[in-house]
């Protein structure tokens, strides 16, 4: 994980920010020009090799570009999969996964037909520890892949892995690369690559403004409804509400506070929409810091957290209460939590318990709205369980470093943080970074647990799904049961489009324009 930590931060670092006067920027287009759908996103491109990949714009512009062998279906669907680079695609025992490529997959730059020996190169390349991909969990139950001919091969696993065709297929490590182009450009690549086979081609990119996308003649499955894709980058939700109702583009997210709003009255031709997204908020309590090594302690602050005060005051009650990292509403979820409500009485006598008094932490925050608003609520509920927080309030680059043990021993003395990722559609994929071998990188709680691990790989290899439930829901146990955890709320998805056409969006939020279908 060493690897993937070094690349998110510098990405972080070098991501453009635009606001409202991105309007005045040259090339920004505000009108759609014929068959173009123009969609936003937050942050601008860093790297388009699927191992090395942050997600957001690479998300998007990899679903165009390259080929997997399934894709998922929207989140407001269940997030299905199909099959998709693939015309076969069939589970021949709990370890023997057959597939065959559909007929016709050319690379670009006149390197031939996609074959089944880069589907092989691709798989053994992300799973390799060598490379220290931050997806390589996504196939670390991968032992090989063998070539049966120019298009068909077979996938072999060390061990039955459940989740291989929501997780690892159809996801980031999933996407298929050429062979003869990577080894050719040394074995890695950025923003330049040697080789793509999807629907769209990698046309243009002005940075920190808009990246290109046009139709790929040689493409050989559906054809998009859209000839070209314009992805435009603005940080800031507000000023790309302002600029989509300028006509700037088609697609957007907006903000949480918008919704409202929007919904009373709503700018014309345009559809909102409101899911519940797979992005789990939570706030870590660090047991390796000095402060929080007495369990007391730490459940001191679980109880002193006011939970509803925050879905009220920063998420308008448009959503409830998370009981884990697993997306509610699922068959996986957690029933309820364990600590149900705040209760200053039972925290002040925790506090007596473990002879602590006048107990001062620090909450280490990423500086924008809704986090510093969701801080501030943590703050003054804490207080009336007579602990005194201060908030530390970072941008997103020095953010994550704070957690980084490459950095130093600096991970050992945070205090609180507050926190949230991507899920995704199995519960082992949010449930993924909490494992041991993440203290340091992105387990912050210190959370160290031989039972959850043991947990996980038991979660990954069951079929039965009673059992898989049982699995999942004794692992978040674990989490709060450690004092390490307090689990918030799964973010409400909020976007708002054009009428014209009828978008599909992935689990971890971010829209797929090669599936958009156009309505009018």
């Amino acid at each position: 994980m060493t690897k993937w930590t070094m690349d998110r931060r510098a990405f972080l670092k070098a991501a453009g920010v635009l606001g409202a006067s991105l309007a005045m920027k040259p090339g920004f287009a505000w009108s759609a020009a014929g068959d173009t759908l123009r969609i936003r996103m937050e942050g601008d491109l860093q790297t388009l090799d699927p191992a090395f990949m942050i997600g957001g714009i690479e998300d998007v512009m990899m679903r165009g570009i390259y080929v997997s062998l399934n894709r998922l279906g929207d989140l407001r669907q269940g997030s299905p999969w199909s099959l998709w680079g693939a015309e076969k695609l069939k589970l021949k025992d709990p370890k023997t996964i057959a597939f065959t490529l559909i007929d016709g997959l050319k690379w670009s730059n006149g390197l031939g037909p996609v074959t089944a020996e880069d589907v092989k190169f691709s798989y053994e390349r992300i799973a390799d520890p060598k490379l220290s991909s931050p997806w390589a969990y996504q196939f670390e139950k991968l032992d090989r892949v063998e070539v049966v001919d120019a298009r068909s091969g077979i996938i072999h696993l060390k061990d039955p892995y459940q989740p291989i065709f929501v997780t690892s297929l159809p996801y980031y490590g999933g996407h298929i690369i050429s062979r003869a182009g990577t080894e050719k450009a040394g074995g890695k690549f950025t923003t330049e690559p040697p080789a793509t086979c999807g629907p769209y081609l990698f046309s243009d990119w002005q940075q920190k403004q808009k990246v290109t996308l046009t139709a790929n003649p040689d493409w050989p499955g559906p054809k998009p409804d859209f000839g070209k894709v314009e992805i435009y980058v603005v940080a800031d939700d507000q000023a790309a509400q302002l600029a989509y109702e300028a006509d700037a583009f088609d697609y957007t997210k907006i903000a949480i506070s918008a919704t409202k709003a929007v919904k009373a009255k709503p700018p014309a031709n345009t559809s909102l929409i409101e899911a519940q997204s797979t992005r789990y908020v939570w706030l870590t309590i660090n047991m390796l810091s000095p402060r929080l090594k007495d369990r007391k302690v730490r459940q001191a602050v679980q109880y002193g957290v006011d939970v509803g005060q925050i879905l009220t005051g920063v998420y308008d009650d448009l959503t409830k209460r998370s009981t884990g990292v697993v997306q509610p509403g699922t068959k996986f979820a957690r029933p309820s939590n364990l600590i149900a409500a705040p209760d200053y009485e039972k925290s002040a006598a925790l506090l007596a318990e473990a002879g602590v008094s006048d107990l001062s932490l620090t909450l280490t925050v990423m500086n924008d709205s809704i986090r510093t608003a969701t801080a501030q609520i943590i703050q003054a509920s804490l207080e009336q369980a007579g602990i005194k927080v201060e908030i530390q309030p970072y941008d997103e680059a020095a953010f994550w470093g704070v957690g980084d043990k490459t950095q130093g021993d600096g991970y050992k003395n945070i205090d609180l943080a507050l926190m949230d990722f991507a899920g995704g559609v199995d519960p082992s994929e949010n449930l993924v970074w909490f494992r041991p071998d993440q203290i340091g990188a992105y387990n912050w709680s210190g959370f160290d647990s031989p039972e959850f691990e043991t947990g996980y790989q038991q979660l990954v290899a069951e079929s039965d799904e009673a059992k898989r439930i049982a699995l999942s829901n004794r692992m978040e146990d674990l989490m709060e049961q450690s004092g390490g955890f307090v689990f918030i709320c799964h973010q409400p998805l909020v976007a708002i489009h054009k009428t014209a056409f009828e978008p599909v969006i992935y689990p971890d939020g971010h829209p797929n324009p090669v599936l958009f279908k156009k309505t009018a």
